[in-house]
């Protein structure tokens, strides 16, 4: 007879995984990937290592973790972000949101844009940026379609965007602190890459 797992103990399994990804989450914070080790992670939990591999076979699957949460949290608040507003304010929220957000936890950040990690874990990263030129592109397509920017491809001007705020944030987050000018500064290059119409600033 096949074992069926009971709710209750799915209920605490699932519970422990979410204890595990977290504890890694605050690891990454503090050490980044090159500082991660399921033991470390095991005892931010309070579990034993052992644990930690029940749930997760190796590193790289408890970073997938860790990036599968922490990216649909970021992606999301980009996306309310942009959600409304004329062009500048959807634009600005955009950049302020995504900029803003990875100075407060600046090594997570470096460990979701830059850090060098496991070849599976990058597949993650280039989703990340991805989901973060989806949500750029349809602040830009809505700008367009108002005639507060000039034509152009959303998708192309969306994925140059979001590559090059990663880039400038790549130096602050890997030597903090930031200075304060880099969001501003991230916004009015953003606002000037994408052409927008005097009237609309």
């Amino acid at each position: 007879m096949v074992y069926r797992r009971t709710p209750a103990v799915q209920a605490r399994l699932d519970a422990q995984r979410a204890l595990i990804v977290q504890g890694a989450t605050a690891v990454l914070s503090r050490d980044g990937f090159a500082g991660l080790s399921m033991a470390a992670v095991a005892a931010e939990a309070g579990i034993a290592t052992g644990t930690v591999y029940k749930q997760f076979e190796n590193k790289a699957a408890l970073v997938s973790a860790v990036f599968e949460k922490v990216v649909a949290r970021e992606v999301a608040a980009v996306r309310a972000a942009v959600a409304e507003g004329d062009v500048m304010q959807r634009v600005s929220a955009a950049v302020e949101t995504f900029a803003g957000r990875a100075l407060k936890n600046p090594r997570l950040a470096y460990v979701l844009l830059a850090e060098p990690v496991d070849a599976a874990v990058d597949v993650q990263r280039l989703e990340f940026r991805r989901a973060f030129t989806a949500s750029f592109e349809a602040a830009i397509t809505h700008g367009v379609a108002e005639g507060a920017l000039p034509p152009q491809d959303s998708h192309l001007s969306a994925a140059a965007l979001v590559g090059a705020i990663g880039e400038v944030l790549v130096g602050p987050l890997a030597t903090a602190p930031p200075a304060e000018s880099v969001v501003p500064g991230l916004v009015a290059f953003a606002v000037r890459a994408l052409g927008a119409r005097p009237e609309s600033l």
